[in-house]
């Protein structure tokens, strides 16, 4: 039986222009403890969808657990314009959270 990851990974293969796939590998490789390797994958959701605020948030935690915090901040500041926009109370109040801790 394939893993979640195997499925998701031969979705993209055929359709590697479908971000929901691409969006469902990327946190099946989170949850297979290959973060690494969901980076691509989130990335190319966020360029594909400007509105899109879950793969921000994402990578945006994804990148500060790597120690990345540099790169994290401005998508965790996107991501808390985008949650503001769209009022999404309970990610607003996470990324406030986060946020401060810079």
């Amino acid at each position: 039986m394939a893993s979640r990851v195997e499925q998701f990974e031969a979705l993209v293969a055929q359709q590697p222009q479908n971000a929901l796939f691409r969006f469902s590998l990327a946190q099946s490789l989170v949850s297979d403890g290959r973060a690494a390797a969901a980076i691509p994958h989130f990335l190319f959701c966020i360029t594909s969808k400007a509105d899109w605020m879950m793969p921000r948030i994402l990578l945006g935690k994804l990148l500060l657990e790597l120690g990345r915090n540099d790169e994290a901040k401005p998508l965790l500041i996107d991501a808390l314009r985008l949650a503001v926009e769209q009022a999404h109370e309970e990610p607003e109040r996470e990324l406030r959270a986060l946020l401060a801790a810079f």
